[in-house]
């Protein structure tokens, strides 16, 4: 299938930069809206209809929020297969519902570690119902549209997705949670293990400005920087 409706949304953000305008504008088009604790506050205090996910999954939010999402009728709307007579039979057997949207961005881990956090307040900006959102709903991009950047919020307050459009949110999705993990594992290495040389050194680098030419006049070219709060340098 090409083009799919949106008929239910998930919204969880951190950054919550727009995140109203895409509720109204998804509620405009009849699509329901549910939520996790603050997105869904922003989202009531704007006047719109959210359905708590405590409601969806019948457990309340625990552990200081630390579950919350974690639970398959929150997954299994992300991951059933929609035209397998098998996915949806357990699907309908367990009370699951389809989710076709999913806009989550994560926890500030590195804006906590750059801030000078203590340990403590670092570890609990270590996301992990956000990132196993993101990429169940990016598995599934063939139904599911993820949606991790403001930039793109536009795109799917239409009330639809094009299949072309899911496939650049997953290769986006997972972009995202390799440099989180990357960041997270470097993290441990260094600041809290000391380790000068760890064993395994994630690096992720984005893309700079784009060069005149490659090697040769006729080679195109493009510079990539470490991301990141700095460089890192390997000896």
């Amino acid at each position: 299938m090409t083009s799919i409706p949106i008929r239910r949304a998930l919204l969880s953000v951190s950054d919550k930069t727009g995140i109203v305008e895409l509720g109204q504008s998804l509620a405009a088009k009849g699509v329901e809206l549910v939520s996790t604790g603050g997105t869904a506050k922003a989202l009531r205090d704007a006047g719109l209809d959210v359905r708590d996910i405590s409601d969806l999954t019948g457990f309340p939010e625990m552990m200081d929020g630390r579950v919350k999402t974690l639970h398959p009728v929150v997954h299994g709307g992300l991951l059933a297969v929609r035209d397998d007579a098998g996915h949806m039979a357990s699907a309908s057997e367990h009370a699951i519902g389809m989710i076709d949207l999913v806009v989550v961005n994560l926890y500030p881990f590195a804006q906590t570690v750059a801030k000078g956090a203590d340990r403590d307040e670092i570890i609990e900006n270590i996301d992990i119902g956000g990132p196993s959102m993101v990429r169940s709903a990016a598995k599934n991009h063939a139904y599911v549209a993820i949606v991790t950047d403001p930039a793109d919020y536009g795109v799917v307050a239409t009330g639809e997705t094009s299949l072309e459009a899911r496939r650049r949110f997953a290769a986006t999705a997972y972009a995202l949670t390799a440099q989180y993990d990357a960041a997270i594992a470097s993290w441990f290495a260094f600041a809290d293990q000391g380790e000068h040389f760890p064993a395994t050194l994630p690096l992720v680098f984005k893309r700079g400005e784009a060069l005149r030419y490659g090697e040769n006049p006729h080679q195109s070219a493009a510079l990539y920087l470490p991301a990141g709060p700095a460089a890192l340098g390997i000896a």
